[in-house]
């Protein structure tokens, strides 16, 4: 099943919300299944998530969003494409699809819109995996590197098979052969009167990328007051230091890598990835059920206290003549 909800962000940008597989069922309005909403990163697109979502929907309702210039959603030829409008599409999101309290799994520019809403809007996120995405800023060198990076595609490819070949080996960036790079970048494209194309603008992409590299964003995650799992690729942008350093920022931060994996973890390495996240979020779901067990304890115990009272003032009463 892959089902397309509408959702409308900020300044009224059209946005696509994908589910990938039929949500668990729901027995009671007070058991319904917790909400997910996943986050690609920069050039990324919700189908990135399809394999996840479908292990994830045996417990929880799944959804990942095309963010603003990405994917089916809408791509404003003037933005804005600032943090706050990425930040407020997904708060729009959670809220339209009734998702909230949620966990937030994000990816490299996803995961610091994940830590950026839930630093806006605690009430709304129930947890965050953060994936790939440094907390320090990385400069104007970063900048013009990207913009060199994107100078040097052979666009427009000839066919998907070149698509594949050329970010899976010949891409500069690659430092060694790597297939599922190649196949994460063919899901983003597709197919024109010439040849295949990107779906996203690669200009829109630096103009993104540009309102989050310039700065760090170590302030923001320290407001980040939910359970929070830094996770990262052994060989990716993340570096371990830096992923330890953030989880001591968080008040309740966690660590987990994957081995054998790069950047893009959830492609490199899907069954780590799970392995990662899965122990994390059954955290989550013991939690839940204890604070609802401790709930419904006290609520049994008043409910005793009520009657007992009620006895009390029985026994007191005089009989009537």
């Amino acid at each position: 099943m892959v089902r397309r909800i509408d959702v409308t962000g900020a300044d009224g940008v059209r946005l696509a919300a994908w589910e990938f597989a039929d949500p668990p069922k729901e027995r009671a309005e007070s058991e319904r299944a917790p909400g997910v909403l996943l986050l690609h990163g920069l050039m990324g697109r919700a189908s990135h998530w399809a394999s996840t979502t479908r292990w994830l929907a045996e417990r929880h309702r799944a959804v990942g969003l095309d963010q603003r210039g990405h994917g089916r959603s809408e791509k404003p030829a003037e933005g804005p494409y600032t943090r706050d409008a990425y930040v407020a599409d997904a708060e729009a999101a959670i809220e339209q699809l009734d998702l909230g309290p949620v966990t937030l799994v994000g990816h490299a520019m996803g995961a610091l819109t994940a830590w950026q809403l839930a630093a806006k809007r605690p009430d709304l996120v129930r947890a965050l995996v953060i994936c790939d995405m440094r907390a320090s800023a990385l400069g104007a060198a970063s900048q013009r590197e990207w913009e060199d990076w994107f100078k040097s595609w052979p666009v427009p490819f000839a066919t998907l098979s070149d698509v594949r070949k050329w970010f899976g080996e010949d891409d500069p960036w690659v430092e060694r052969p790597n297939p599922s790079r190649g196949e994460f970048y063919a899901e983003v494209m597709a197919e024109r009167a010439d040849g295949w194309r990107p779906v996203f603008s690669r200009r829109q992409m630096l103009q993104s990328r540009a309102t989050w590299v310039f700065e760090a964003h170590w302030e923001e995650l320290a407001q980040v007051g939910c359970p929070t799992l830094v996770l990262r690729g052994l060989d990716g942008e993340l570096g371990r230091a830096e992923a330890q350093e953030m989880v001591r920022v968080l008040p309740r931060g966690q660590y987990a890598e994957v081995a054998d994996a790069g950047h893009l973890v959830h492609y490199d390495q899907p069954e780590g990835w799970r392995a990662a996240v899965e122990p994390f979020l059954d955290r989550l779901a013991e939690e839940d059920r204890n604070d609802r067990d401790d709930r419904n304890d006290r609520g049994d115990r008043d409910n005793r206290g009520d009657r007992d009272d009620r006895d009390d003032r029985g026994d007191r009463e005089p009989v009537a003549p």
